[in-house]
């Protein structure tokens, strides 16, 4: 039995949404199971650690204080302290994945862009504000100062978003270094 099946069987995967043909779309049934699964890949990339162990649990607190400098500081913990020789950041990808399974791994609501879509975005949602980071990288970067984000360069994607909810959005896009193996700069839009 594949794994895929035994996770179906077992309830921890379900399906979504038939795609054309014989397509499935699964995804995982309730936040619970979410955030279990994330907790089982943190440790992997972790080498067998949580969050909080390398000192990159509170990025809820992060979020919802709305410092994007603390933001930057507890993802940059999150990153010093993955397995670099197992799980290496090879594009904006793998990056944005790495993002999504420790911002589930806090509970929070995260949605990444389909992977047809060549966009590199989540949106998260923490109490009434929304979060929308938009991934780089940069290769071989040492020094954060080595690189500028252009600031005509802005994001492609717009969320439909209630008028109302404009006033607690981020818009922020953040410049990974795989040289220095962490974020070395944002630009908020």
């Amino acid at each position: 039995m594949s794994d895929i099946a035994l996770l179906t069987e077992a309830g921890y995967l379900t399906i979504k949404a038939p795609e054309p043909g014989e397509t499935f779309l699964l995804d995982y049934p309730n936040l619970e199971v979410r955030r279990s699964m994330a907790l089982l890949y943190t440790e992997q990339l972790l080498k067998g650690k949580v969050p909080g162990q390398v000192g990159a649990g509170p990025i809820v607190e992060a979020l919802s204080a709305d410092s994007l400098e603390f933001v930057f500081f507890v993802l940059n913990q999150f990153f010093l302290a993955i397995d670099y020789q197992k799980y290496r950041v090879k594009d904006e990808a793998t990056l944005r994945a790495y993002v999504q399974v420790y911002f589930a791994v806090a509970g929070l609501e995260v949605e990444a862009e389909p992977e047809d879509d060549r966009r590199n975005e989540l949106k998260v949602k923490v109490g009434g504000r929304e979060w929308i980071f938009d991934f780089r990288i940069v290769k071989a970067l040492k020094d954060a100062s080595e690189h500028n984000v252009d600031a005509d360069d802005h994001m492609e994607k717009t969320y439909p978003i209630d008028q109302d909810d404009r006033r607690d959005l981020r818009k922020v896009r953040l410049v990974f270094s795989t040289g220095a193996r962490q974020f070395v700069q944002w630009l908020e839009d």
